[in-house]
């Protein structure tokens, strides 16, 4: 009886999991397709269902073809300024750009993207730098992040020497992109050599 329930609660879970990513990719779309026609859309003389998330998709690459001329950054620099000055939204902003990678530097979360060795195999780790403090001698100390992949949320914090760790010339932002796209997203000809 043990196997039989056994087997049966296998085959259960099994299905469930199968099941979570179709059913959870439909639930998501059939809830945006409510929420946008619900809105606007369903008020139009000519509505035909999906027109709402056919209305989204079109939207977000007018955007991306918006910002991606010169026109389009000089507006989102001169948006980005704005945002900045306004009291309370300015710094929610902010800390926004800087968790998503979007803002480098000194006063940034991350200040650069390196190699760092790992430590299961012959191979490196993608790595942020979070702190450079000066070490004992010539050699600076580094803090460095080694976000996990695909969910760069968690990860662990590494304190090491800089001549451990083989930097990289790209923005913080492009290395979280490739994290979340598991590497199909190439990195750079220097992360490329490095390894």
């Amino acid at each position: 009886m043990k196997a039989i329930a056994r087997h049966v609660s296998r085959c259960l879970i099994a299905g469930i999991v199968a099941l979570l990513p179709i059913g959870g990719t439909l639930l998501g779309v059939l809830y945006l397709e409510d929420m946008i026609s619900e809105s606007w859309l369903d008020e139009q003389a000519f509505y035909v269902p999906g027109m709402g998330l056919v209305a989204a998709v079109l939207l977000v690459y007018l955007i991306g073809l918006l910002v991606s001329t010169f026109l389009g950054r000089w507006i989102i620099r001169l948006l980005d300024k704005l945002i900045h000055s306004l009291p309370l939204i300015g710094s929610l902003y902010i800390t926004l750009k800087q968790i998503l990678g979007y803002s480098e530097g000194e006063g940034a979360i991350f200040q650069g993207v390196v190699l760092v060795p790992s430590r299961e195999h012959e191979a490196v780790e993608l790595g942020l730098i979070t702190l450079r403090e000066r070490g004992e001698g010539a050699v600076d100390r580094l803090t460095v992040f080694v976000p996990g992949s695909p969910n760069p949320t968690t990860g662990r914090l590494l304190v090491m020497d800089a001549d451990r760790v083989t930097p990289l010339d790209i923005p913080v932002n492009e290395a979280l992109k490739a994290l979340v796209a598991v590497g199909a997203v190439p990195l750079s000809a220097d992360a490329d050599s490095a390894s």
